[in-house]
């Protein structure tokens, strides 16, 4: 199966909560999570195929109405994102470390999504908005020029521009840094 990726943001927690069952009721997805977040908002995320994403998408926007804040689908999703949202992600190896910050939570999947089908690196960790005040980042791993080759790449994704809050590639971490991740 091909993984696409859903997601919604609402400014209303009430409505999230109605949406998110709606999102589940519309087609054959599966629920990666659905939280209240800073600040008062509340996000749905969710996978499966393109055009089941898709209607459960619409039936998500359609319930909630006004309060949706954002909303993305991502289709062909690389393995990675999902994994790395899941706190499941293990690297091959510790490398260089790279980390993108954004204003924004689709900012932060599309930028990820990018990052690893440009260059040969393994991410890390993607935390999408809870505990960190409505921001999100990503950190992924690999050789010096892939992570920035990667970096490069994320944040030049169309829906990363005037979202990138700050980027850094730290050649050689010390070990804390690095754990500290994921």
């Amino acid at each position: 199966m091909t993984m696409s990726i859903g997601f919604l943001e609402f400014s209303s927690i009430a409505k999230g909560v109605e949406a998110a069952d709606a999102v589940c009721k519309a087609a054959e997805v599966e629920l990666t999570f659905a939280r209240a977040s800073c600040p008062g908002k509340y996000y749905v995320l969710f996978t499966g195929e393109v055009a089941a994403v898709q209607e459960s998408l619409e039936a998500g926007e359609a319930i909630a109405g006004g309060t949706v804040v954002d909303s993305c689908l991502i289709p062909r999703v690389h393995e990675q994102v999902a994994a790395a949202i899941n706190a499941a992600a293990q690297p091959r190896q510790v490398g260089a470390l790279g980390v993108m910050e954004f204003y924004s939570v689709t900012a932060a999947i599309y930028a990820a999504d990018a990052a690893v089908k440009a260059a040969d690196v393994d991410l890390v960790e993607l935390r999408l908005a809870t505990g960190i005040g409505g921001k999100s980042f990503a950190a992924l791993t690999g050789e010096v020029a892939a992570v920035r080759e990667a970096i490069d790449c994320g944040i030049a994704t169309r829906q990363a521009q005037g979202m990138v809050l700050a980027h850094v590639v730290i050649a050689a971490p010390v070990a804390a840094v690095f754990e500290s991740l994921g």
